[in-house]
């Protein structure tokens, strides 16, 4: 009996080995299995989230290249703007010379023209006209009036009032021969 209780242990720890063996297979086979399956899973949410992506891109397109036409568009029209602007500020430039053009602020005097005349604007200006001093005599006078004096007996001078605000009167001083209008 004891050669059939030993093959009888012998079968029951090889049955045992037999099933330990068979578990940790399962057992594998399960990790490489779950670890397969969880790749192709994700694998399948990233092309969904690849072909959402690429649909959205589709449908945006059309609406990228309207917005790059009128872009271009509006770059054209500011060029073209830019150059009125250009044209505009050159013809102000001609019919408002900056040489010998000054501009005073209320109770402030300068000395122009050479030394010849000494202009001052007295107190601030009201809605219509201001004050001008003009080597000692005070003028009231309105935006286009022409102020003409001449200082030493033989030089003619012109001051004419181009506009005024609250802060501030542009005057333009020419002296010496005028030109025929």
């Amino acid at each position: 009996m004891s050669d059939m209780a030993q093959a009888a242990g012998k079968s029951g720890i090889s049955r045992a080995r037999r099933l330990r063996v068979l578990l940790v297979l399962i057992i594998v086979l399960l990790m490489v299995g779950g670890a397969v399956g969880g790749y192709l899973f994700g694998l399948n949410l990233t092309y969904r989230d690849l072909a959402s992506t690429k649909e959205q891109l589709e449908l945006v397109r059309p609406e990228t290249q309207r917005l790059k036409r009128a872009i271009v568009e509006q770059n054209a029209k500011i060029v073209g703007l830019q150059a009125d602007l250009t044209k505009v500020q050159n013809a102000l430039q001609e019919i408002v010379p900056a040489k010998d053009t000054y501009v005073i602020h209320p109770n402030q005097s300068l000395i122009v023209a050479n030394g010849l005349l000494t202009i001052g604007l007295v107190g601030p200006p009201t809605n219509e006209s201001i004050t001008v001093n003009v080597n000692g005599k005070q003028q009231l006078v309105a935006p286009g009036d022409i102020i003409r004096v001449t200082p030493n007996g033989s030089t003619p001078c012109r001051v004419a009032i181009q506009s005024f605000d609250m802060f501030e009167a542009r005057i333009n001083v020419l002296c010496g021969a005028e030109k025929p209008q």
